[in-house]
């Protein structure tokens, strides 16, 4: 097994994309843990795991922040918790495929605040467009050229 893992922010990971991270994971022999505050329906296996955490807003982003190390992995939607991981020496991968990098993330979060602002303030902004199969083809792309980089890192 490889000396880093992989955190998945799984409470709003599409399904879709659980394959695409089962199969990663065969291929390094890289561990996953899928954290959440619902139970996910994960099969654990010897390298596939899934922790379940209290309910509440931001208890399964604080768990990953908590456990992980320098060098994991954490595929998450949350720019804040992507933002954590960065400033822990983690790498944040969105899962349309961005990975997010201390160079990208203070704008995000900008982008972030300000959305919120303009909801809160009751404007429309739209959700996210439907995930696509190039989202997932780039996705893919994303975790796997990120586990060769960190694994070449550690040797």
């Amino acid at each position: 097994m490889l000396n880093f893992k992989l955190w998945v922010d799984a409470d709003a990971l599409p399904r879709i994309y659980r394959d695409i991270i089962f199969k990663a994971s065969d291929r390094y022999l890289l561990e996953v843990i899928f954290v959440a505050n619902q139970p996910l329906g994960i099969t654990p296996s010897v390298r596939i795991k899934s922790l379940q955490v209290m309910s509440g807003a931001d208890q399964a982003d604080k768990e990953i922040v908590q456990q992980m190390c320098a060098g994991d992995i954490v595929i998450t939607q949350d720019i804040p918790l992507a933002a954590d991981v960065i400033e822990k020496g983690g790498v944040a991968i969105h899962p349309r495929g961005e990975i997010y990098t201390i160079a990208n993330i203070k704008a995000r979060l900008h982008l972030r605040d300000y959305m919120d602002t303009l909801r809160g303030a009751g404007v429309q902004t739209g959700g996210p467009k439907p995930l696509s199969e190039r989202d997932k083809r780039e996705f893919s792309s994303a975790l796997d050229q990120t586990i060769q980089k960190q694994k070449r890192r550690k040797l």
